[in-house]
């Protein structure tokens, strides 16, 4: 059994890597707790049975008492990764850390520094590398089966509901506090890509805007708030209270702790989640295209989009023997032989727990790199800056309408 501390107790490091121990109690341990919010420190405390004195509503003083632990789980706020991150590689902790790394390529660069200064290993949450869907599909790749990949064309569809929650009303809605939807959201993608092909990317280049959560698109008469006698509510597919009520991403959780209907609705009078999507201070995309060309001429295009029914990626991977259409969402995969004309259509089963059961195969990972002492590791520190360049450099070429060269990227934020 590991034993770790948790720095940020959200949703994600309470409720998917934090939760682990409490499911997992024979293989990990949560022994410490930082996070501001004190209704969420409580919480963390109570359900892993953390002593007062090492409860803080601050990372530092946690840091403080040295290493306590085995692992440090850093599960804050996007630009406030690096330096909790840094200090506990420093007392000799491996590190699990939320992604992005950070929303600027230099601090992301400075992370992976010092990754190798320390000695010990920075495990950022990739999940898409843990899931039997992607593991899949990498298997059948690695075998050769349709030949060499020429191209992929690969879809995150985000879900109108999943870009209402967090990219317009929420955390991740404004990029100067957090990240660019690009790298927030699509660095798994990213990363995906890169596994998938085993080739580094040379360029990007990137298109896309926020289309439709503007105030100019707000209808007649609306108001600010979807509970201030709004008279879109029956027509609006983005009205708050239907949203929380089917609740389809189990977000409801981030609203209020308390998860009883007077708590839900007194947050959705009051909160930031239930404000009118087209009066927020969003500034992210909404919809966004990228074109990768990787070594060895190998090319891929990724389509994010908010205005899509369901939260799934779809891919379609083309190669010179053969052809994979997958959809994460259904859990299938279609591999297409060109010489036979065989069709294997193969239904991946599917784990319980978050990501499709990527999250609880990522905690397994990190459990397994602590107890090998970084011998195993699925990510590196320094695979996981190269998709957040490329991220970073989609974002670049969106704004500057030019084609990035990631080498160029890359020296540029070294300095």
């Amino acid at each position: 059994m590991i034993t770790v501390i948790l720095i940020g107790a959200g949703q994600r490091g309470m409720d998917a890597y934090g939760a682990y121990a409490l499911q997992h109690p024979e293989k990990m341990r949560v022994v410490a707790v930082a996070e501001p919010d004190p209704a969420r420190r409580a919480a963390v405390a109570e359900a892993h049975h953390i002593p007062p004195e090492r409860c803080f509503a601050d990372w530092r003083p946690l840091l403080a008492l040295g290493k306590i632990a085995d692992g440090c789980m850093v599960c804050t706020q996007d630009r406030d990764h690096v330096e909790p991150a840094t200090a506990a590689l420093r007392l000799g902790y491996h590190v699990l850390c939320e992604k992005p790394m950070h929303p600027e390529a230099a601090q992301c660069i400075r992370l992976a520094e010092a990754v190798k200064a320390s000695g010990k290993t920075l495990t950022v949450c990739h999940v898409l590398r843990y899931s039997p869907f992607f593991t899949q599909i990498k298997e059948i790749l690695d075998s050769g089966r349709i030949g060499q990949v020429a191209s992929i064309q690969h879809i995150e569809s985000v879900g109108f509901f999943h870009q209402a929650h967090s990219f317009v009303r929420g955390n991740w809605r404004n990029a100067g506090e957090s990240s660019p939807m690009i790298l927030q959201k699509s660095c798994h993608d990213m990363d995906i890509l890169l596994w998938l092909l085993g080739r580094h990317c040379k360029s990007v280049s990137s298109y896309g805007s926020l289309l439709h959560f503007k105030p100019e698109n707000a209808p007649e008469g609306s108001t600010e708030r979807c509970l201030d006698g709004c008279p879109h509510t029956a027509d609006c597919p983005y009205y708050c209270v239907r949203l929380y009520d089917e609740d389809a991403a189990g977000f409801r959780r981030v609203l209020t702790l308390d998860d009883s209907p007077e708590a839900v609705a007194e947050a959705l009078k009051t909160g930031p989640y239930g404000r009118c999507v087209y009066r927020c201070d969003n500034d992210v995309v909404d919809h966004q295209v990228v074109n990768l060309l990787f070594d060895g001429g190998v090319t891929a295009s990724f389509t994010m989009c908010a205005f899509t029914q369901r939260c799934t990626r779809i891919l379609n991977i083309m190669g010179t023997r053969g052809q994979i259409q997958a959809d994460m969402g259904k859990n299938q995969i279609l591999v297409s032989d060109f010489l036979t004309g065989n069709r294997d259509e193969i239904t991946v089963r599917i784990p319980r727990g978050g990501h499709s059961g990527s999250d609880t195969g990522l905690m397994e990972g990190f459990v397994r790199t602590v107890e090998t002492d970084g011998q195993f590791q699925r990510s590196s520190a320094e695979q996981s800056l190269e998709s957040h360049l490329v991220a970073l450099a989609a974002e670049e070429s969106r704004l500057t309408g030019q084609t990035v060269d990631l080498r160029e990227f890359r020296e540029k934020y070294a300095k």
